[in-house]
């Protein structure tokens, strides 16, 4: 039987941390450092004068103490950054939210053990074009088993699948789809949507560093999908290894040598194992080269590819490729066809698809890889 296998970033289905909208990547990078620093006050066991004022400063710059309010929206938008408090009072809550937050005297709460909540990245919906074209890549790809990089969870898979395949664009629906949450707070998840049964899922979110055990290794997770064909199973292993935002190559170095021996041990189970996904990195990266040491091979190199070099903005570039799709030897002889569909990007040199005009129409912009097997 032939199967098609794809991978694609979505950069989400319906919703987006506002702060990744952002046009500019220095406006971005400050919102990301600025949120991460809040975290880190906020988790600190007693909160000194000096940690209240930098908190009162994030909280008011980026509007987080502002309580969302659907009859009444923030003429600006939702806040980049928000703050939940579970109950948000005068002695149990970070602040009092019924008043205005202006100095660190404003902060009540003492320490992490003081108050119960959390800060987050606010969240803006997608536009519905963008979304309708990020189906219209998945429409295109056509895939058997499409291994879906950066989705908020299970249901909004699901709505995505008989909402905009099967509703706005008429196409059929996939029967089957699974997605476990993972390490990443933002809501960009790893996935499957299959046309062949899931018979089960094996989740990795929990392994940790060896350098630093009390750390989770990987950014979201390598969940193992195994999907039930005709003959042996096949194994997809999906990931989406650390970004270059505060790059750490030995984090993305260390999470390809785990997938490496994750590879290695569901080979013994089948010999289809497929590892997929978004790596961050291009292919003589270290990451990269890990992997290919244990066997495996990227079905761009395969001679039946004729396309771009890269799969990532205007993909013109090795240096453009972050999205894989590896095969064990067993499966290289297999391989049909290799393609790359790139339309759903807005970029120089890319042929877009006529419904995308800009970067907040564009479906992702990272291109879906596809192979086609004879298993």
């Amino acid at each position: 039987m032939t199967i098609r296998i794809a991978t694609f970033n979505m950069e989400n289905l319906f919703r987006r941390p506002t702060a990744f909208r952002l046009e500019k990547p220095a406006d971005r990078e400050q919102v990301l450092t600025d949120f991460a620093e809040l975290v880190a006050l906020l988790d600190k066991t007693v909160y000194m004068k000096a940690d209240k004022e930098e908190m009162v400063r994030i909280i008011t710059t980026y509007r987080a103490d502002k309580i969302d309010d659907p009859e009444h929206p923030d003429p600006k938008g939702p806040p980049p950054i928000t703050v939940n408090q579970s109950r948000p009072g005068k002695d149990t809550g970070l602040f009092d939210s019924t008043k205005p937050l202006r100095t660190f005297e404003d902060i009540t709460a003492t320490g992490r053990g003081s108050w119960t909540g959390w800060a987050e990245l606010g969240q803006d919906d997608l536009d519905m074009t963008m979304v309708r074209n990020t189906g219209r890549v998945v429409s295109e790809v056509d895939a058997d088993v499409l291994l879906t990089v950066e989705v908020e969870d299970r249901l909004a898979l699901e709505r995505f699948n008989t909402q905009v395949l099967q509703g706005a664009l008429g196409r059929r629906p996939y029967p089957y789809n699974l997605l476990i949450d993972g390490n990443d707070p933002r809501g960009i998840d790893v996935g499957i949507l299959s046309r062949h049964p899931i018979t089960s899922v094996r989740t990795h979110v929990f392994d940790t560093r060896q350098d630093r055990p009390d750390e989770r290794l990987f950014s979201r997770d390598c969940p193992e999908f195994e999907i039930q064909l005709d003959g042996s199973p096949l194994v997809v292993l999906g990931n989406h290894f650390k970004s270059k935002f505060r790059d750490d190559p030995e984090l993305r170095l260390a999470q390809a040598r785990r997938v490496a021996e994750i590879y290695r041990a569901a080979l013994e189970r089948t010999p289809h194992v497929v590892v997929a996904g978004d790596l961050n990195d291009d292919p003589n990266s270290a990451p990269a080269v890990e992997l290919g040491e244990t066997g495996l091979r990227d079905v761009m190199s395969h001679r039946a590819y004729r396309g771009l070099p890269g799969t990532h903005g205007k993909c013109s570039r090795e240096d453009d490729k972050l999205d894989y799709i590896l095969l064990p030897p067993s499966l290289w002889p297999e391989v049909q066809h290799v393609g790359l569909e790139t339309r759903g990007i807005h970029a120089d040199g890319i042929k877009s698809f006529d419904t995308v005009n800009s970067k907040l129409t564009e479906a992702s912009d990272h291109a879906a890889l596809y192979v086609d097997l004879d298993i």
